[in-house]
């Protein structure tokens, strides 16, 4: 057991004797003052009085005389006004005053009957009090001190406090042992079983574990992969260079030539390394950037006219449009990259004289930018697939499969989603979803701007 079990059980165990204990010396001091008063006032010893009144009032006193002789009336009194008990017995001064006083506020344990011209008060003595012959005839056992209750409360708070403590440090120990594989590298262990059908905030910690620990494991299965992917993409550019040295050693009349494919082998390997920072701050939430209110029709508009100059010399085309006046919060160097990476992907997969076209409408509370090109389109399940590091879908040869990454990663901070679906009849369609500005302040911004909104 850990030294919180311990704790836990330490205080409970206290409190619980505590309490026990408290709850006896209540119950010892009612006795202790139930027992300075000579009438017993119990419901047992209230109906003995009331069956001698009864004899007493309708007998007469020798009729009850004879009854007190018998059992279970030894302790039951018959006190005249001079303070004689009937059948003789002595009685204390202060006693009888106790028991006048209570017969004249008419409580329970105490009748007075007259019998003739003489006017008794009958009442039980109180069993500590009534001497030998409530000893052969007792109306109830008296305690002075509750030995036995306070017993049994030790040994079951004892066991209540064990499991109580148990139940709340268990869990937390295995708590700590996982903790101390992941420390280890091992992130495999997992929480969520071990708490079975708890329902508090320890299972809640285990479940948080249990995705705080497939998270990591997912991150950490991606860097691996993503370092085996990026040591595969630089090992050809760098033999690409080896051989081109190579070649100008052994062909100096080519020099011209092997220069310029080393320049661009040294271009491509720093595109490549630029575009391999860019994830890891992106993933790292290092590029946080400016927020500021961004015109989609401006950004749209700025990524089209790069992206028609660079369609137009392989024989494509890209066209735009869509409801005006929309606004969003982000970063706009950020979202102009992201979405130049996505417009630049389908012109490279759309067939020459084919169209890109790319559509920004409202959808709900967010901004919807569609972005489809007449292609081939992606296996099935690959719809996910293209937008991790390094994934090429069928078909592609070129860049390096970092631009739909970069892109992913850009509008997930910006709190959008992205996705890529096919087309009907043919080519690809990425959908990028951005929460929208609220429509009051856009319209407020826009008015300010001379921005005109649709009706």
């Amino acid at each position: 057991m850990g030294r919180l079990f311990w704790k836990f059980f330490a205080i409970l165990w206290f409190a619980q004797i505590a309490t026990v204990a408290g709850v006896s010396a209540i119950f010892w001091a009612k006795h202790k003052q139930e027992g300075a008063n000579p009438v017993d006032s119990s419901p047992s010893a209230d109906f003995l009085v009331h069956c001698a009144a009864s004899t007493l009032r309708f007998g007469g006193t020798e009729a009850l005389r004879n009854l007190l002789k018998e059992a279970p009336f030894p302790s039951v009194f018959a006190v005249d006004a001079s303070g004689s008990d009937l059948l003789g017995r002595r009685v204390e001064g202060k006693a009888l005053e106790r028991v006048r006083d209570l017969a004249a506020r008419r409580l329970p344990g105490v009748e007075a009957v007259r019998a003739g011209s003489v006017r008794y008060l009958l009442y039980a003595e109180h069993p500590r009090d009534c001497g030998p012959a409530c000893a052969r005839f007792p109306l109830r056992k008296h305690r002075y001190f509750p030995v036995a209750p306070i017993v049994s409360g030790f040994f079951a708070s004892l066991i209540f406090a064990a499991l109580l403590a148990r139940y709340f440090s268990s869990p937390i120990s295995n708590l700590r042992r996982a903790f101390e594989s992941a420390s280890e590298g091992d992130l495999a262990a997992r929480l969520g079983p071990s708490m079975g059908g708890r329902r508090d905030e320890l299972a809640d910690l285990g479940r948080h574990y249990d995705k705080m620990a497939s998270r990591l494991g997912a991150l950490m299965d991606g860097q691996r992969r993503l370092l085996h992917d990026v040591s595969h993409e630089l090992r050809s550019p760098l033999a690409r260079l080896q051989a081109a040295i190579g070649l100008a050693r052994q062909q100096p009349e080519r020099l011209e030539e092997t220069l310029a494919r080393i320049d661009r082998e040294c271009e491509r390997m720093d595109s490549l390394v630029g575009e391999l920072l860019t994830l890891s701050r992106l993933e790292a939430g290092e590029m946080k950037g400016t927020r500021e209110i961004i015109n989609l029709d401006e950004l749209v508009s700025t990524v089209v006219d790069d992206a028609r100059f660079e369609a137009e010399m392989s024989g494509r085309m890209v066209s735009s449009f869509g409801v005006r006046g929309l606004l969003v919060e982000g970063d706009a160097e950020l979202l102009h990259r992201s979405l130049e990476n996505v417009v630049r992907n389908a012109i490279r997969h759309t067939p020459e004289g084919s169209r890109v076209t790319i559509e920004s409408r409202p959808d709900g509370n967010e901004v919807r930018i569609a972005v489809c090109d007449q292609g081939a389109g992606v296996r099935d399940g690959e719809e996910e697939r293209i937008f991790r590091p390094f994934y090429r879908g069928q078909g592609s040869s070129s860049g390096h499969g970092l631009g739909l990454a970069i892109a992913q990663r850009v509008v997930e901070s910006h709190g959008g989603r992205i996705r890529a679906f096919n087309l009907a009849d043919s080519g690809l369609c990425v959908e990028i979803f951005l929460p929208g500005y609220p429509a009051r302040e856009s319209s407020f911004l826009a008015a300010s701007a001379g921005i005109g909104l649709p009706k």
